[in-house]
């Protein structure tokens, strides 16, 4: 059996507990409305400026970019020009070698006879991909004919 001694009841402190507050508390006001209003147009103004201090730097090195691709693409579409017909040049000499022992056999036709009969002589014909590609790796040619896919 307990005693009065051992048992002790929690109470409330002297005086009760404190009032729960639950009245509306302003939020403290650091600035008023046309502060606010002039301080956006301050930064708006500032950020302004630095835009076009941005925009004007910008505008220069694109300028100068542009003009220098304008200056040298004519000797890159010259180069592209020059390694494609170096490979042309190539694909004709790895058929020869390699059908040198073939009877009757003559680069650039089919056992002598031409292949194209109503296109006049030295004349260009570009062949497909498979045709440029013939005497190279399966992979180089699978990623050039996916190029497009890639990017």
């Amino acid at each position: 059996m307990t005693t009065k001694a051992e048992f002790k009841q929690d109470m409330p402190p002297p005086g009760g507990y404190k009032n729960i507050p639950y009245k509306r508390v302003p939020a403290k006001s650091f600035f008023g409305g046309w502060a606010i209003i002039g301080g956006y147009l301050g930064m708006t103004a500032g950020a302004s400026y630095l835009y076009y201090l941005n925009c004007k730097a910008v505008k220069i090195r694109q300028l100068e970019m542009h003009s220098a691709s304008l200056a040298i693409y004519p000797m890159l579409l010259a180069e592209r020009d020059r390694a494609y017909l170096n490979q042309l040049r190539k694909n004709r000499d790895e058929e020869t070698k390699l059908m040198a022992n073939v009877e009757g056999w003559k680069t650039g036709t089919w056992y002598g006879e031409p292949i194209y009969h109503t296109v006049p002589k030295n004349t260009l014909i570009e062949p497909n991909y498979q045709e440029f590609y013939v005497h190279s790796s399966y992979n180089d040619f699978k990623y050039r004919a996916h190029l497009a896919l890639l990017s």
